[in-house]
């Protein structure tokens, strides 16, 4: 029974941060209708760059976070600015290759820059086990699911209430009416790329507190791409939901499967993909779609 609650807990923590990290996909993707499929590389990239202000500068905490947040703000930008605006107007395919392609050259970027194969962050939050019931469980998980949470959900509100989130949410859909509103469309395109780069930076740096950098990290991102295929690639509330599911399933089905299936963990997301789309082809929440021809 203590495993178990010690699973469900890190399992819970760990998909919240999915589901944050599955909220950067499903910004692009309500915005452009782009599948950004360079996330899990963006987590690494981020994470690597945090080790690199809080260990090899050795700077402040507050001063290393801040500057985690600025890079992931100006990679965004750049990555629509310089390689994703030149294609608008083309078939969505070629957007689509174009974030890959992005993806490979981070992931070689990081290789060049940061050879090591792992690193660890110095400890962010306190260490010190929590009595729940039964079980112990470490601070640490309770930290990045609260932070997560607080972070998806003031996301949430300022898509669902302020102009500028209404308008990236609207321009999928039509970019004419967002331009009739006074907002240019290319505006969109990048704030919505600044926030996905964000989410994915804080979401990187939360796994990186509680385990290692490594290029495992890249998996976070189809990881997080099983969490919006499950909650609708169109729903900010389906990430949220579909999020501590998918840490659950990883999390439980590892700790009792593992002993016996090599690699379990690793597979159950995708196991879960497949289902989704055999059953539920736009996921819990997401809007049906129906093509007339």
């Amino acid at each position: 029974m203590d495993q178990l609650l010690q699973l469900t807990i890190s399992g819970l923590a760990v998909g919240m941060v999915y589901a944050l990290i599955g909220l950067g996909f499903v910004l692009i993707w309500k915005s452009s209708s782009v599948a950004n499929l360079a996330l899990g590389q963006i987590v690494l990239l981020s994470s690597w760059f945090t080790y690199g202000m809080l260990v090899q500068l050795n700077l402040p905490t507050l001063l290393g976070f801040l500057l985690v947040i600025i890079f992931a703000l100006a990679l965004g930008w750049v990555i629509e600015r310089i390689a994703l605006r030149p294609l608008i107007g083309q078939p969505i395919l070629s957007l689509i290759a174009v974030t890959l392609g992005v993806g490979y050259f981070f992931e070689g970027l990081v290789t060049f820059v940061w050879p090591a194969n792992s690193a660890a962050l110095p400890r962010i939050f306190p260490t010190k086990p929590v009595q729940v019931g039964s079980a112990v469980i470490s601070q640490e998980y309770i930290w990045i699911a609260g932070i997560s949470l607080v972070i998806f959900l003031l996301l949430t509100a300022f898509f669902r209430y302020h102009r500028l989130g209404v308008a990236m949410r609207a321009s999928a859909d039509d970019q004419m009416a967002v331009q009739a509103c006074g907002i240019p469309v290319t505006k969109v395109f990048s704030m919505s790329w600044m926030f996905s780069c964000t989410v994915a930076a804080v979401g990187g740096v939360l796994l990186s507190s509680i385990g290692m950098i490594a290029h495992g990290l890249v998996a976070t991102g189809l990881k997080s791409f099983s969490v919006v295929i499950l909650g609708g690639m169109d729903s900010f509330g389906g990430a949220m939901i579909a999020g501590p599911i998918i840490g659950l399933a990883e999390s439980i089905g590892g700790g009792y499967l593992s002993a016996y299936v090599s690699g379990v963990t690793d597979i159950i997301p995708f196991v879960i993909i497949i289902i989704v789309m055999m059953i539920k082809p736009y996921g819990l929440f997401g809007e049906t779609r129906i093509e007339r021809i």
